[in-house]
This record gives C-alpha cells, structure tokens and sequence, in this order.
C-alpha cells in the first residue's frame, strides 16, 4: 500500500464517521483560527499604538527648564528663550528639519453668554512641521506672521464650532484675546490626539510668538520642540540641546530634555510579551486538540481491532497498518488546521468592508507555523494510535468481540 492508497483509505474512514471527525477536528479549527486572529490582532494593535507615539512627532526631541534657583531673578533669566532655540537651529541645523518654540498663556472669552477659558500658544511657522497638525479649513501660520507680528489666529476644529457655529464659518472672523482683535486665518486639530497631555487641548488657539511675547510677564519658551532628522541621531541630539542650553545659562540651572524613543521601545516591548502570551494560549488549545485527537484514534483502533487483523490476514504488513491510522490522523488534523486557518485569514480580510481607519495586517508567518503545528499535531498524537494499531496480534484481533 502506498501512501495515494492510505490517504484513499484514510479519507474513507473519516466519511465513515463524518460528525466525530468533526468534532475531533474542532479543536484544531479553533485553534489554528486563534493563532492567526492573535498574531493579527498583535500586529495591528503594536502598529497602531507605535503609529500614534510617532504621530505626536516624528523624531522627535522636546526640552524645558526643569528649575536650580532660588533667587526670583536667577530663575527667570534660566527660562528658555527665542534666542536659545535660535541656537538650536545653527548648531544643529544640519541633523535636524526644524526647532520650534511653544509659549502658553491663558486668556477668557464670553461664548453664548457663558465665559470660557482658552489655552493660547504662541508658536511659529515651524511649529507645523514638528508638531503634525491637520488644517482643516483656511491656513497655518507662515513665516511673515510672525515675521510680521501679524494679528491672525488659527483655532482647534472643536473651539471654532463653539464660537461660530462652524469651522468654514470662523474663516475671516474676529476673537479676541488679552484685548486685542485677531482675525480667524484657519481651524486644525491635532494628527495624533495627546488628549490634553501636551499644549493642545480641545479650546487652543495659535498665534504668532513674536505677537505672545507682549501678552506674558516673561519669556519662557516650555517646550521647545526638534525634529531630528535621522532618528538612529536621536539619543545624540538629546544630549547636545541639553548642553547647548545649560552652557548658555547660569551653572546650576537644569533642563529636563526628553524623546519618544524610550517609549516607542516600552510599547514595542509590552506588545511583543502580550503577543507571546496570547500565542501561548492559542498553543495551548491546540494541545487539547491533539489530545482529543490522539483520545478519539485510540478509541478508533480499539473499534476496527477486527479490521485491523483481517487487514494482516490477507497481507498487510505492520508497517502499513501504522501508516494507514497516522495518515488518518495526520489528514484529519490538516484539514481542521486549513479550516481554521481560513477563518483566521478571511476574518481580517473582511475589516476594510466595514472600515477603512484600521489596516489588519496577516502573517505570512503565522500562515505557516499554523499550518505546521498541525500537521506536527497530526503526526506526533497519531503516532501512539498507529503504533498500536501495528502491534495488534492478527489471531487475537480476528478473534476480537
């Protein structure tokens, strides 16, 4: 018998008892389903968590005066100023794309008889480029706005509805900030959502630094803001704009500086041990599988024992015998292992028919290591029923009730 003949007899077998065949299959169906659903679901999530760190900024290095005085005039001559992120630019004008300096203040605004407190950032033309924003009607602010010291102002999508109804209708509007008159040049929200942990919130407006600097006591640039330009740089620019702003300030004063490196690495490190967890667990259910797998061939061999001797009586070698269970077991655990892994693929297909915002990537690999789990499922606990099977004594199993 060869093995087209054991694969004929064995798919005979199956179709004999096609409901226990499936049952016995079920465990690899869900299995292999889960190994590829967890992989994919892994995959997509850490892409999607890592897109949103880098969404905040790309390479992106941030620094602000931490504090090393005592004395009122000590502490205000530490601020960061204009002049240092100036600095920045020159010295480092060749490793990065650009430097920006943000500075806050606060400011009140009666809105349908209600007052409102707004976050006002004073920015420049850079500030865009570091710090991904979305405009969605009108314009960003330019070079000559702050060159300038224009009166414009661009509002955050949720501030502009609030004010003016919409945001195409705040194009060309008037608001007022510390007494002044600021005419509405565009709306924006933020790329990658901070949900209020940086300077913007759902109520900022962004005007020109060079126009900020008359709004606040003193100049105090927190943070400022560098876009690397290579990210393997980032570590060392991180070092250089902290010695660049110390050696340029009194000795003792600190400056906290900071990237998204260290958390990109905790993030992409969290979701590869939650990936290996869930992995674990997909193992785990096809290792119950295999074991229903092995329970139900054992039991098949003790029903077909009278088989098995007539098999031996007209000739069948032991040899044959063996392959013949293995290949049903091996047969039953590929086909369950495929029907799951068709599952596990067409589930993340389907996503872009429903939306269009997430992208579920499939493993290739995980494909394939399904794939041969289940045939390793097949061969490793069909091998003790077959083995037996091969071992029955014709004359006994002839003889079998």
């Amino acid at each position: 018998m060869n093995l087209s003949e054991a694969i004929g007899f064995s798919l005979q077998a199956l179709k004999a008892n096609r409901l226990r065949t499936f049952l016995t299959a079920l465990g690899l169906i869900i299995g292999n389903a889960s190994v590829i659903l967890v992989v994919t679901i892994s995959l997509a999530s850490k892409d999607l968590i890592l897109d949103q760190i880098r969404g905040v900024g790309s390479n992106l290095v941030y620094a602000y005066y931490q504090g090393g005085g005592q004395e009122t005039a000590k502490i205000q001559a530490d601020f960061v100023k204009l002049s240092d992120v100036q600095a920045i630019r020159d010295r480092l004008a060749n490793e990065i794309v650009a430097a920006t300096a943000v500075m806050t203040s606060h400011d009140r605004i009666v809105v349908n008889g209600k007052v409102r407190e707004l976050t006002v950032n004073g920015v420049d033309d850079q500030y865009p480029i570091v710090r991904p924003l979305v405009i969605l009607q009108g314009r960003s602010l330019d070079a000559s706005d702050v060159a300038l010291r224009g009166r414009v102002a661009m509002l955050t999508d949720k501030l502009a509805v609030r004010i003016f109804g919409s945001q195409h209708a705040a194009i060309g509007q008037s608001i007022k900030i510390s007494q002044l008159q600021f005419t509405v040049i565009g709306t924006f929200r933020e790329k990658t959502t901070t949900f209020g942990q940086g300077e913007i919130n759902d109520e900022t407006v962004l005007i020109p630094i060079t126009v900020m600097k008359y709004f606040v006591q003193y100049e105090n640039i927190e943070p400022v803001y560098i876009q690397v330009r290579d990210a393997a740089n980032v570590p060392t620019i991180t070092q250089t704009v902290g010695s660049i702003l110390e050696s340029r300030h009194r000795p003792g004063a600190k400056y906290e500086v900071q990237n998204l490196v260290a958390i990109l690495e905790t993030a992409g490190t969290i979701a590869t041990v939650l990936t290996l967890v869930l992995i674990l667990v997909s193992a785990i259910a096809l290792l119950i599988s295999g074991i229903g797998i092995m329970n139900i061939m054992l039991v098949t061999v003790t029903e077909r024992t009278r088989e098995i001797g007539l098999r031996m009586a007209v000739g069948a070698s032991r040899r044959e015998v063996l392959l013949q269970f293995l290949v049903e077991a091996v047969v039953m655990s590929v086909v369950g292992g495929a029907l799951g892994i068709v599952i596990g693929v067409a589930l993340p297909l389907s996503v872009p028919l429903f939306t269009n915002q997430i992208k579920v990537p499939v493993s290739p690999i995980s494909v394939l290591v399904a794939f041969a789990v289940s045939f390793a499922v097949g061969v490793g606990f069909g091998l003790l029923p077959a083995r037996r099977a091969a071992r029955l004594n014709p004359t006994e199993a002839l003889r079998y009730e």
